[in-house]
């Protein structure tokens, strides 16, 4: 039975009914699947996300289509793509351009040896590329580097696998073009696709941080997990730190974006430089 309040904040002139309690119980299952947390100003993205389901599952209110969600007899594919929906991927070549600045004297301080490189967030591909082609800039294509990217969005995994962009995308600049991507021709023209001796560093995976079982092989040199606990509550972001320092190997370095902050973890990670931290 809707409540006043449910009455009085229901949008009326939208094409489904989307009620208050509607938003929390997506934010409940959101924060339950994927550890994100959705603060109240989030509702019209929600809205606008979630209605391209209800139009492919042909349910005409929220309400009706999260108790199929939850029921048991909608399909993990169904799950997926909620979760889908839900998550952002913002994301360009060499964002943050200062992180691949530090990597580059990583690698070169190290010396060509075997490293193991983690995007946890690999949206469409631009981070792992640019991290191959850091790696390439330094040591070569030949690099003895495997740099294993993930994402929960099964979606933008498969855009990043296929690893083709528009020859315009941000962030490259004419000697990444010439050395690591083929240019389209006739139809194609315009786009671009990473050369294959690239894209042989990298491994695309699904992986969603909330799983209990991290099974990603032998530990990690580098981590990057860039603007991606800006979406969690504070145990969450401890919690996902936790594991990420336990898949690490002793002195591995850790990315984060830009604006986020782990001081109050500092049994786990230091500082380093900006937004870089040195696993303890």
């Amino acid at each position: 039975m809707s409540t006043a309040t449910d009455t009085m904040n229901l949008v009326t002139d939208r094409e489904f009914d989307f009620h208050p309690r509607d938003f929390a119980r997506v934010r409940a299952l959101i924060y339950e699947r994927a550890g994100i947390s959705l603060h109240e100003g989030k509702q019209a993205m929600v809205y606008s996300r979630l209605s391209r389901r209800l139009r492919e599952t042909g349910y005409t209110t929220f309400e009706t289509y999260l108790k199929w969600l939850e029921s048991g007899t909608s399909s993990q594919q169904e799950w997926q793509e909620f979760v889908n929906c839900l998550t952002t991927n913002l994301t360009s070549f060499f964002r943050e351009e200062h992180h691949f600045h530090t990597l580059t004297e990583w690698l070169r301080n190290r010396g060509s040896q075997p490293t193991r490189i983690w995007c946890a967030a690999a949206s469409t591909g631009e981070e792992p590329y640019s991290l191959a082609m850091t790696v390439a800039d330094v040591w070569g294509l030949n690099a003895p580097v495997k740099i294993l990217s993930s994402d929960i969005d099964t979606n933008v995994l498969a855009t990043a696998s296929r690893g083709v962009y528009d020859a315009n995308s941000r962030g490259l600049n004419p000697q990444h073009l010439r050395n690591y991507f083929l240019r389209g021709k006739g139809g194609n023209s315009g786009s671009i696709r990473v050369k294959p001796e690239l894209a042989r560093m990298v491994e695309f995976r699904p992986f969603n941080l909330m799983q209990t079982s991290w099974q990603l092989g032998e530990p990690f040199d580098i981590v990057f997990c860039r603007n991606v606990m800006i979406y969690f509550d504070a145990p969450t972001q401890r919690k996902v730190l936790e594991r990420i320092h336990g898949v690490m190997k002793p002195k591995g370095l850790l990315f984060v974006g830009h604006s986020e902050n782990f001081t109050e973890s500092r049994d786990l990670f230091t500082l380093k430089g900006k937004t870089v931290y040195d696993k303890v």
